[in-house]
């Protein structure tokens, strides 16, 4: 097996800052400044941290202010000196690093005879066993291994323990990684990890997206059908096979299904560089999750989401509407006093936390005000076979989950998950599911609904707030769900709520 602790134990020597001295006397008689002090003085001659990373650096790394304000000097002194440094090594150069509530940099070395050249430059030095280069052609030829196992989420070279890093969901997997790559096990360090890395393109409700270089419109909300995610958005936006790029320009999806007229409705499915998230951009009033799909009465207060006009809110004036555009007749459209402009279209019209539909089109604009229509969102979902992809969270109903179909109860300690009504699963129609977590109280139990997926269990909505108490509602398709409960922090017992269609 591969060994777990740090591979340069007993080798970790660390040498006290300390004048050498052979140090040549300044020409007052004094010792010169080192190279580190020199870069000090111009970091802090240069310094103007905003107050906003000050107060945040406090809160987040638990330090004073003025501890910060000497860090970000610091650091900028590191930049300059560390890349000096590693130049004077050359090849004996084994990694720089600041360490510290007030980041002094550390500079190691394999080769014990340089330790006098870094602490002339004033700055602690470490006596190491692997060259950084060693290190960096291990983690080389771990990046060319054609295969990484599921088990593996991340790798990376630890300058601090001197090892290659490899997170692994059990030890076997990161054998098996090591072994493929064809590296010395010496050079490794395993850490045990459950950790589920996601690229960091979300698609969003109400963000831009541009159709084949020729056109933009708006996400409506996030979906998925089996395994594969997507959105929802207006059918007038493009036709099936054209491709789609997010807003940052990132190639991210093809239509694979879109009506228009008669409908106004569409869907893309998204590649793997993209993750649905059950949110929608609401631009100057943040980001706001999406519980679920149940239709507002009219009169309702409703908001929308687009890419040209930002947030803006009104009221559901009628639903099962009929408008005739230059292409034809819509017909089953939601009419509201919500104001939009071009480019706005198939973004999110949202009540709550729930879903409503997609923006189609309508008159005036967001200067004057205007009437807009929205396509239902329950529609769509129900003639593609999509689920939405929400965002739950929060306090269970008044009453707690005792109202809930089905009631169980269960006991986790920190770290720990459970899975109600079993690991097994339940069997649900199509339709809307509603599950409510009461966690103990100064815990933070979360929630997570999961669906089969073939032999694969895939999460489906989730509620995750820092709370003890979590609910969502997701409208998805008939299949075989579970209910799986997370205990992020705390122990005790819980009791669960779960309703199905």
């Amino acid at each position: 097996m591969l060994r777990k602790s740090a591979v340069t134990a007993g080798l970790g020597l660390a040498l006290a800052l300390a004048a050498p001295a052979a140090a040549q006397a300044g020409p007052g008689g004094g010792t010169p400044p080192s190279a580190f002090a020199q870069a000090r003085t111009q970091a802090a001659a240069a310094a103007k941290p905003a107050p906003a990373m000050i107060t945040a650096m406090k809160r987040d790394l638990g330090i004073t202010a003025e501890q910060a304000t000497t860090r970000l000097i610091n650091e900028a002194a590191a930049a300059k000196v560390a890349p000096l440094l590693r130049g004077q090594l050359g090849e004996k150069f084994g990694g720089a690093w600041v360490a510290g509530s007030t980041s002094g940099l550390v500079v190691a070395t394999n080769d014990s005879t340089k330790v006098t050249a870094i602490l002339r430059a004033g700055v602690e030095a470490k006596l190491v066993k692997n060259s950084l280069a060693t290190l960096e052609a291990a983690r080389s030829r771990l990046d060319a291994v054609p295969s990484v196992p599921k088990g593996v989420p991340s790798w990376y070279v630890d300058v601090q323990s001197n090892s290659v890093v490899v997170r692994a969901k059990d030890a076997a997997d990161a054998e098996a990684f090591v072994k493929a790559g064809g590296v010395d096990k010496s050079l490794v360090r395993v850490e045990l990890s459950n950790e589920n890395p996601r690229p960091l393109y979300e698609v969003r409700g109400g963000d831009a997206y541009y159709i084949a270089n020729r056109a933009r419109c708006s996400v409506g909300f996030s979906v998925t059908r089996g395994s594969q995610g997507g959105f929802a958005s207006a059918g007038h936006c493009g036709n099936v096979g054209d491709p789609t790029t997010g807003s940052n320009g990132v190639d991210q999806g093809t239509f694979q299904g879109s009506s228009f007229p008669g409908n106004d409705y569409s869907w893309v499915a998204v590649n793997s560089g993209w993750t649905p998230s059950g949110v929608v951009n609401g631009y100057s009033n943040g980001i706001v999750p999406v519980g679920g799909s149940a239709d507002a009465p009219v009169g309702s207060s409703v908001c929308r989401a687009g890419s040209t006009t930002g947030w803006h809110c009104g009221t559901v004036q009628a639903r099962n509407a009929s408008v005739t555009y230059p292409e034809g007749t819509i017909t089953g459209l939601g009419r509201t006093s919500v104001c939009a402009e071009p480019g706005d279209s198939g973004g999110s019209y949202i009540s709550g936390d729930q879903a409503q539909g997609v923006t189609s089109g309508g008159s005036g604009d967001c200067t004057y005000g205007g009437t807009t229509y929205f396509q239902p969102i329950n529609e769509i979902l129900q003639v593609y076979g999509l689920s939405l992809v929400t965002d739950g969270g929060g306090n269970p109903p008044a009453g707690g989950c005792s109202s809930y179909q089905s009631a169980y109860s269960g006991s986790l300690t920190s770290g720990q998950s459970g899975y109600q009504p079993s690991s097994g699963g339940y069997s649900a129609r199509a339709g809307a599911q509603r599950v409510c977590l009461e966690g103990p109280a100064g815990s933070d139990f979360d929630v997570y609904l999961q669906k089969l997926n073939g032999s694969t269990w895939t999460d489906v909505a989730s509620g995750t707030t820092a709370n003890p108490n979590e609910s969502l509602t997701y409208n998805g398709g008939a299949g075989t769900y579970r209910v799986r409960v997370l205990s992020y922090s705390g122990s005790g017992s819980y009791t669960l709520g779960v309703t199905k269609p």
